[in-house]
């Protein structure tokens, strides 16, 4: 069987680790930092939601210019420009100063994620794509178990710098690691033209926005339905984690040895039955058993998607088709958390989540009605161009 577990592959990994670290010791803290400044609501979502905005626009570019020019110089670029943004955090004051921030910030997020996952789909060998994203996917749901916890209780005992300075310490680790990393030197030969999107993953990616929606509902609301029930949401968010780690290789090398068409579905089902459970939840026993199904469900479908959103272009388009999966990704938590405000607001928690379960049943229709089929042909294709490459 093909190593996995290269040095470039665990290299790239640790660099993404560091890098996710440090973002989720900022998602949770600096809210409650802004608050402290005095800013109003209204305010506060725009410099946070400027972030988003921001990575959704650059993505798709810096996807083309993965493709064109290669991958090494973007990964640290990126990552530069996110420790930078880090450390000015110390200094930013006034809206219009960290609305500039949060832009330059969302930069170099996008710039850096996007590079760095489209380096690892050139070193993970093609019969184990599915498994060895699964691994890497580990790196950002480990750091997202650890980080706001991290972060909420650095905040309590310490201050919003002390966040800032390990956030950065964090950010300069992974820009060390990523320097003495080997990334492939991939690039495309066609010096005229670069390719920024590929209408055939229009589908997989209105499957995985749909999806994602679901992501968005369940970060922004469970921990204000968590409290109405008098639970703790750091429960849910705890179980969904260790979930999510435990079973994404295993989801991953079943799809590169079954169907990953099959995965995928049947991991769609398992978030949608946790959304359902979750919407007629009162307790304890409801947020745990929904929290382990969506770990499972979400955290399987998620890599497996990127595997197959990449089977289905060319192997010169990689860096578009991350990008591509990755803005789809981005727009569906962003469109989640604010059109789902208003359904919870007019109807509230049990309605939002079923309508959450809607939603990811209306990406199962999609996968199933113009995805699943064409990606059964893009792999038999990519396994063509493999015996061609060797």
């Amino acid at each position: 069987m093909e190593c996995l577990w290269t040095k470039s592959f665990i290299g790239l990994t640790l660099s993404m680790f560091f890098l996710c670290l440090g973002f989720y010791l900022l998602l949770p803290t600096l809210p409650l930092y802004l608050k402290n400044l005095g800013l109003g609501e209204s305010q506060l979502g725009f410099i946070i939601g400027s972030f988003t905005l921001t990575a959704v626009i650059v993505r798709p570019f810096i996807g083309g210019l993965l493709d064109r020019f290669g991958r090494r110089y973007f990964v640290i670029a990126g990552l530069i420009l996110f420790a930078i943004a880090m450390v000015l955090y110390n200094w930013a004051s006034g809206i219009f100063m960290l609305i500039l921030l949060r832009i330059l910030h969302g930069s170099g997020w996008a710039i850096s994620s996007t590079s760095i996952g489209t380096a690892i789909t050139d070193i993970i060998p093609a019969r184990r794509q599915s498994e060895g994203m699964g691994w890497y996917g580990i790196s950002t749901s480990v750091s997202m178990a650890i980080g706001p916890v991290l972060g909420v209780w650095m905040i309590q005992i310490y201050s919003f710098r002390h966040v800032i300075v390990l956030a950065s310490c964090l950010s300069v680790a992974a820009i060390l690691i990523a320097l003495v990393t080997k990334v492939p030197a991939i690039r495309s030969e066609n010096k005229r033209r670069v390719v920024f999107f590929d209408k055939s993953i229009l589908p997989i990616s209105a499957s995985i926005l749909f999806l994602s929606l679901t992501y968005g509902g369940i970060t922004t609301f469970l921990p204000l339905f968590a409290g109405s029930i008098q639970v703790n949401a750091g429960t849910f968010f705890l179980v969904y984690a260790v979930a999510l780690t435990v079973t994404r290789p295993v989801a991953g090398r079943l799809a590169d040895r079954y169907n990953e068409g099959t995965i995928i579905i049947l991991s769609m089902i398992l978030a949608i039955i946790a959304l359902l459970i979750l919407s007629l939840s009162d307790g304890l026993m409801g947020i745990l058993v929904s929290a382990i199904l969506y770990g499972i469900g979400f955290g399987s479908a998620l890599p497996t998607l990127q595997a197959a959103t990449l089977r289905l272009v060319s192997p010169v388009h990689k860096g578009m088709a991350n990008a591509s999966f990755l803005t789809a990704l981005d727009l569906g938590i962003g469109l989640g958390s604010i059109l789902l405000g208003f359904i919870s607001q007019r109807f509230g928690y049990p309605v939002l989540f079923a309508s959450c379960a809607v939603s990811g049943f209306i990406a199962v229709l999609i996968f199933i009605g113009f995805v699943r089929r064409t990606l059964l042909h893009g792999k038999e294709e990519h396994i063509g161009n493999i015996h061609q490459s060797s």
